[in-house]
């Protein structure tokens, strides 16, 4: 019974060990990581290899988003479109390729508090990763689920050719 009582402890004294994730924290990390940052705590503009990238977090809320601008969505075709919606699913991995305010963008979204120094750090490198090959490998890092671009696949890309269908 101690043995167990010892156990319980000790992993609770490592949990409560581990800081959280503050702004603070996350402006340190950032501005080894990038080329150059600027903004304020909460809103910061950064370059990585001459991609800019905003970071906004509301603490309140407990959420963190790194974003990085791509294209115009008014210049995507519906090839393109495919192949981001595809990389989503095998080769963005952590990030994402989201539309918003007419503005292709690669994206990080997480809860802020529970990331580590090491999930920022490559947060950002995805981020970058995933601007960086768009139009080409759509990948944020180097690790693939299997699938490919949609131009890759032997996958019909109509409305009418989807496998689920509603009845």
């Amino acid at each position: 019974m101690k043995t167990y009582l010892s156990i319980i402890v000790l992993l609770f004294s490592s949990f409560v060990a581990q800081a959280q994730m503050t702004n603070e924290i996350l402006e340190e990390i950032l501005t080894e990581e990038v080329d150059s940052i600027g903004g304020f705590t909460g809103r910061w503009q950064m370059k990585l290899k001459d991609l800019p990238m905003i970071v906004l977090t509301d603490e309140t809320n407990d959420r963190m988003r790194i974003i990085a601008p791509i294209i115009e969505a008014s210049r995507l075709d519906e090839e393109l479109l495919l192949d981001c919606m595809t990389a989503n699913f095998h080769s963005a991995l952590d990030v994402k390729y989201a539309i918003s305010d007419g503005v292709l963008w690669s994206v990080y979204i997480h809860p802020l508090s529970p990331l580590n120094e090491a999930q920022v750090r490559d947060a950002v490198q995805q981020v970058f990763l995933a601007a960086a090959t768009f139009g080409s490998s759509f990948s944020s890092t180097p690790l693939l689920f299997g699938g490919g671009n949609q131009s890759q696949q032997n996958v019909p890309a109509k409305k009418d050719s989807l496998i689920f269908k509603k009845t």
